[in-house]
Formats: structure tokens, sequence, C-alpha cells
């Protein structure tokens, strides 16, 4: 028995489609049964699957736990909540994997899969490795496994709170419909103060925004819900709650990297030196911060997999990215939990004085473009970066290729980057004034041209 993918739905993170067009039931249990098979070969028996609140989840689920099961792996289900309850369930329970079945911040009529292996992230070459064992129908068979269920939710939220030593705030939560809902209704009644929660009922239509935290119209509620209602400071979550975004008591957007610069400062009192790790989208504001702080900045990758793989590489005690994906490795198990790093603000905010207004006010002022994405040919997508990385060197530009072309100036940074998941390249660019920051922009153009290409209209997630 073989089974081929659409070339479309392996990603580089994680395996993701448009249901009943590119992604089945069909593919689910070849998933069971090719990462069983994984598991089963590093002397691995058991696996924990849970499922957001997509149409759609159930049923892939049981088309996986059967493709788990019927190569001879047992299949424990933790059920419906946010991709990091998955995660807890692969680290705390008896068992070698991790299965998520998840759209993300994909529209309604996606879904996809978020897998752990043995503790570490899945992906890359290991995604296309199943793609390779399923064409070829390299899967175990043998004795078909068990199927349990284990309601881990409460034991999850009691994990979050463990240690909590923040004060009473008025805040303000945002779950967008998605699969974080539940949880956040669980954990507001274990936190001091007062709590206004809206769209915690998981509903995959996502009637009210988008469940995408980075996009600032997608905060429109939830910044009139902390400013009509003189709220501390305002949370949101992401679809799958592994991204999160927040708002001050003005109802400014705090972005990922500002966060980054909050939550390092008690993590860095507690381990001075710790290296704090952010992707190359982020602020350079960060990175002086980090290092301000006395603590060691280290700029990575953008991908939620590369960053973990580097935070156990370099045993980094936090790592964020501008998507809203913050890591604690700092008392917690270093995947990207939101819902942890929402009571982890809380502690911070406790602690360095008790106003997340304050901690905003206080930052560098710096103008930025927001993340321009564009439509570029997959064939084109690398190799007009490398085009414009050896000009840029051929000149002696002050150029980082961590992750694309990372440029310094006198002005600021701009950055141009091909994207790991979709056929558009990636640009941001910052500065201390709006003719610095032009100027820069008028750099990437110029750029591009010389590619053969211009900044064309914005391409969507």
């Amino acid at each position: 028995m073989t089974h081929n993918f659409h070339p479309t739905s392996l990603r580089e993170y994680d395996i993701r489609g448009i249901v009943g067009e590119t992604l089945g039931e069909d593919d689910a249990y070849a998933i069971g049964r090719g990462f069983a098979t994984l598991v089963r070969r590093g002397g691995g028996t058991r696996v924990a699957v849970g499922r957001d609140g997509r149409d759609s989840s159930e049923r892939l689920e049981d088309a996986l736990v059967r493709g788990l099961t019927e190569s001879g792996v047992d299949a424990v289900r933790v059920g419906l909540g946010p991709t990091p309850m998955l995660y807890y369930a692969a680290a705390v329970l008896e068992v070698d994997g991790g299965v998520m079945i998840t759209g993300s911040h994909n529209p309604a009529n996606y879904n996809g899969f978020k897998m752990v292996l043995q503790g570490r992230p899945f992906f890359g070459a290991d995604i296309q490795q199943m793609g390779v064992m399923a064409a070829e129908g390299d899967w175990l068979d043998g004795h078909v496994g068990k199927v349990s269920d284990h309601h881990i939710i409460d034991d999850y939220v009691a994990r979050l709170v463990e240690g909590f030593d923040g004060g009473a705030f008025r805040i303000g939560w945002d779950a967008g419909n998605g699969a974080a809902g539940p949880a956040l209704e669980k954990l507001v009644k274990l936190l001091p103060g007062e709590h206004h929660t809206i769209y915690t009922e998981v509903d995959s239509r996502f009637p009210n925004h988008h469940p995408d935290p980075t996009e600032e119209k997608n905060l429109a509620d939830l910044k009139a819900l902390v400013v009509d209602r003189g709220l501390d400071f305002g949370i949101a979550f992401d679809g799958d709650g592994d991204r999160i975004g927040a708002v001050d008591g003005q109802g400014r957007v705090i972005w990922g990297d500002q966060l980054l610069s909050i939550l390092a400062e008690p993590v860095l009192a507690d381990q001075p030196g710790a290296t704090i790790i952010a992707d190359v989208k982020a602020s350079q504001a960060l990175y002086d911060r980090i290092a301000e702080l006395g603590g060691e900045p280290l700029m990575w990758k953008t991908g939620h997999s590369l960053i973990k793989s580097k935070m156990k590489e370099t045993g980094a005690p936090l790592a964020g990215e501008m998507s809203g994906h913050i890591f604690f490795a700092h008392d917690y198990y270093g995947f990207d939990d939101a819902l942890y790093a929402a009571v982890r603000l809380i502690r911070a905010v406790s602690a360095l004085g008790g106003s997340l207004t304050a901690l905003r006010d206080a930052m560098p002022a710096m103008v930025n473009t927001p993340e321009m994405r564009f439509q570029v040919d997959e064939s084109r997508k690398f190799p007009v970066v490398e085009e414009v990385l050896a000009r840029l060197e051929s000149a002696g530009a002050d150029v980082d290729r961590t992750d694309g072309a990372r440029v310094n100036t006198g002005d600021g940074w701009w950055l141009l980057r091909a994207s790991n998941t979709q056929d558009v390249l990636v640009a941001r660019a910052e500065a201390r004034d709006e003719a610095g920051l032009a100027r820069l922009v008028a750099q990437i153009d110029d750029q591009l041209a010389q590619s053969g290409l211009e900044r064309g209209p914005q391409a969507g997630h």
C-alpha cells in the first residue's frame, strides 16, 4: 500500500492544506502510518494526539489514529485544545512523540499536522522523509496499537500558573474563537485580578475576526475592550494558541520583539549572561536591550522549529519571533506556548513596576514597515536573495546572512528573505525617522529592480 501527498502540503514546519482539495483523511492515515513507523524504529511505542476546533479535525484525528495503531503504536488522545497543550502532553506523559491536528491561523477550510518526536521538533527533512516513506509504502505493520483518552486540559492549565508570583491586573483577553478558548476560560479563574474574555467559544468559521494577532486589524476588538473599560492591558491568541499578541492600556500594540524585551528582564535577573534568541525580523532595539541587561543576544533564522532547535543547542532560556511565538525553557519546557507567555508577561509586568503602558513608553522610538510580503515565482525566491547578497557584499555593505539579507546602514536596517513556506519574498525595514525609513525602502526596491522584480501587491499569509 502506497500514498502520494499533494506536493504543496508537505511544508517546512508542518503538513498543511485545504481540506478536500490538498489534504484529506487518506493523508491523515498515511501520516499516522509513517509517524508510527519512525516512532517504532526509534524504540518508541506511544504517541499523544491532540486537535483544534475545526470541523474537519475529528475526522482527520480518527484517520490519523487508525494509521498510528495499524503500524503498531498506541495512541493517547488528549482532546481539543491549543497546540502547546499537545506539546505539554508530549513532555509530561509517558509517550515517544505527539501529533497535533491544527490549521493554526489559516482560514477555516484549511487543516494540518504539527509533530514532535522524542522531545525534538519534527520538521524539514523529517517531513520530506514521511512523503518518501508513503510513496514507497515503507510502513511497519504488527500488532494493532491501543487507543486511550487522557483528559489533560486541567493539568495543563494548572501547570501554566505553577509558581505564579504576579499581581492582580484588569486584563482583556481575545481567543479569536480558536482552540485556546476553553483553556483560557479555565486559566483566568486561577489568576488574581479582573478578567474580561471575548471570543472564547471555539468556532472554526472564525466569525468575529481572523485569529492572527500579528495583523493589527485583528486586534481591533481587543483594543476597544481595553480602552472602553479602562483595562491595564490586553492579550490575544492565534487559532491554535502558540502565538501571542498584546496591547497596552492605551490600545497600542506591543509587538513580538517588544514583548521579548520585557520578558527577558526577569529571566536575565535570574540567569545573568544567558543567551536570548530572536529572529532576523526583530528590532535592533531588542538586541541592544538584551545586551544592556547583561544577556547574550543571538539573531537566528525565522521559523518556530529552527528557533527551538537553536535553543536546545545553545541552552538559551528564552527565545521569540516577531510572529508572536515565544519560547520559554526557563522554568518550562522550551516550546512556544502563548498562554504560558501571557502568564509570564503578567509576572514580568508585576516585577518591572506594574504598568505595561509605562514599559511601552520607555522603549526607544523606532519607525518600521510592517512585514511586506509579495509573490514571486517559487523557482526565483532563493536565487533573488543570493543575487542581492552578492551585489551587496561586492559593494562592501554591512550584511548579515543568517536568514536572507539583513543590511545595516546609518539609517537603520532592512531585510529581504525568502519564505520557507510560501512562494513569497518577505521584506522589512526599521529606522529612527520616516526619512531614514524611506531611504531604506528605496534600497530594497533598487535591489529588487536589479533582479528584475518590483515590490508588488502584498501577498496574504
